[in-house]
């Protein structure tokens, strides 16, 4: 059997995603008219890429909704790493975490929601917050899912397909019940290569079993992008409109990819948007397994 030997080691399934947490100081135009926290007397239409005509500088000036990114949702082990509890929240933190939340008033919005708010003003909830899960970890469907639906809470989950139905990852099935549940099932590439770093003319190397190396072509953003999210339109019955960067990590040479695509908005970490593609920059914080429940709140309705 010819054995594949990728450039970048398979992050997702060794275990913890690295990312930026750090706040950026790009809080949009806090000063600006648009507001956010209005209720919402009926459900505006989705908007369409093809329907809507873009004002980036509008997007800019609106107030950017605080989006949270989770990784694992379980208890510290011995031998985790110092730098890798911050990517892991403990069970009882997540759970005081959702209870502020909702004791707050913040209501769970999701990507179409906040899509239409950038792109045509469209009123949103009250106090609106967005919950995302990266890397497909079981821990999001069998402790946070649950604990979201006590509050009525929603999110998005970022799948990354190599690891379905691998050990301590997510099977088909359970994408698809989040997805049946209301929640968004987002494109996180199919192994977590950063995108900065693919080619439409790349090689990969095939080592047989007598040692010989032989090259073929590949276009990683194939492989990487158009491959995982027809597998996840396939498991869901939905398109899938979102992406998030693997460690938060993106480039702007590679935005025009992304539109070209026909992604909606593709999610960061806390680095500033880029003006000229606010929808394919869209800010995200990490709630870091270091946090108290009162650090988490701070940052919440501070970092944006």
């Amino acid at each position: 059997m010819l054995k594949q030997v990728f450039a970048l080691s398979l992050i997702g399934i060794i275990g913890i995603v690295s990312c930026q947490s750090k706040p950026s100081a790009d809080k949009g135009a806090a000063n600006g008219s648009d507001p956010i926290a209005s209720e919402v007397k009926a459900e505006a239409p989705v908007a369409r890429l093809q329907n809507v005509k873009i004002d980036k500088a509008a997007i800019m000036g609106r107030k950017q909704v605080p989006i949270v990114c989770y990784h694992q949702i379980r208890d510290w082990r011995s031998s985790d790493s110092k730098n890798a509890k911050d990517y892991i929240v403990q069970i009882s933190a997540f759970k005081e975490h959702m209870k502020m939340l909702a004791d707050s008033g913040y209501h769970t919005i999701l990507p179409d929601q906040l899509y239409n708010f950038l792109t045509t003003g469209a009123p949103l909830p009250k106090k609106p917050i967005m919950l995302t899960f990266d890397d497909t970890d079981i821990d999001q469907y069998t402790i946070a899912w649950p604990e979201m639906k006590k509050y009525g809470f929603k999110g998005v989950f970022f799948v990354m397909t190599v690891s379905i139905g691998r050990p301590h990852y997510m099977t088909a099935e359970n994408v698809k019940a989040l997805s049946d549940a209301g929640n968004v099932i987002g494109s996180h590439t199919w192994d977590h290569h950063r995108v900065d770093k693919y080619s439409h003319n790349a090689t990969l190397k095939i080592i047989g079993k007598n040692g010989k190396v032989t090259e073929r072509p590949v276009d990683d953003w194939v492989t990487q992008i158009d491959k995982p999210t027809k597998k996840l339109e396939e498991i869901t019955g939905k398109k899938i409109d979102y992406f998030a960067y693997p460690f938060g990590i993106w480039k702007k040479p590679v935005l025009p990819e992304f539109e070209k695509k026909g992604f909606k908005m593709a999610f960061q970490l806390a680095d500033k948007r880029d003006p000229d593609y606010p929808l394919m920059t869209v800010r995200r914080i990490l709630d870091s397994g270091y946090w108290s429940t009162k650090t988490f709140g701070n940052s919440v309705r501070n970092s944006f």
